[in-house]
């Protein structure tokens, strides 16, 4: 008897609310914008006759906000999940829009040490390690059918680049990880067989943004890991 597939999807959050381009983090009182309501409908309306039978969530607002539209009409309820949360930051808090760069000061030049850890917040072997236990959680929970996560950039990139074994080290602006886009896990019984990327909401995402450092997204692609 053949293993039933089960695909996992990492939905990245809308757009947030942020005028004065604050690098956020896991800061409460971020929501999404108007914009961000928008992609988070269109995710919704793209997703609503799929398969899917489980939905999982960051507990950061901008996250909960994304993913209530698709619970609402796969009438699921959202599991919220911490290992699924922002990364942290030590420029949390700091201002990088509005023509300022928190990076230009030197008192932030010491986090900058290796790059590989990376100095500057939570390691990428740690993030792997959650995110990968909420992955599989989340396949055994949706076996045979589709699961959604709800996460942010970092750490759903820094996924991918475990499943497809890249080098961590990477460009923040070349993350191929736009606002509400799906980076989805493919299983075959507990095999990762495949890795895919869409941008369900790309054409409400503006062209600045595509190209902003922490919002680069890129063409849709499919790989095996």
């Amino acid at each position: 008897m053949s293993t039933p597939d089960t695909v996992v999807h990492l939905l990245r959050h809308g757009e947030v609310h942020n005028p004065d381009g604050v690098l956020y983090g896991r800061r409460d009182g971020f929501h999404l914008s108007d914009l961000g309501r928008q992609m988070a409908e269109k995710v919704a309306t793209t997703l609503q006759h799929r398969d899917i039978v489980h939905v999982v969530s960051s507990p950061l607002e901008r996250a909960r906000e994304t993913i209530a539209p698709l619970a609402l009409a796969r009438r699921l309820e959202v599991q919220v999940d911490e290992r699924v949360i922002e990364s942290t930051n030590k420029f949390e808090g700091l201002t990088f829009g509005r023509g300022r760069n928190a990076l230009w000061s030197p008192k932030t030049w010491r986090h900058l040490y290796n790059p590989f850890k990376p100095s500057w917040g939570e390691p990428y072997d740690d993030i792997v390690a959650r995110m990968m236990a909420a992955v599989h959680d989340a396949r055994r929970a949706a076996a045979g059918h589709e699961a959604v996560i709800v996460s942010h950039q970092l750490p759903i990139w820094t996924t991918r680049l475990h499943v497809e074994r890249r080098s961590m080290l990477h460009d923040p602006r070349k993350r191929q990880c736009t606002l509400c886009s799906l980076t989805s896990f493919r299983f075959v019984g507990e095999r990762l067989a495949q890795v895919a990327y869409s941008e369900p909401a790309g054409d409400l995402i503006p062209v600045t943004d595509r190209h902003a450092p922490f919002s680069t997204g890129g063409a849709p692609e499919s790989r095996r890991p």
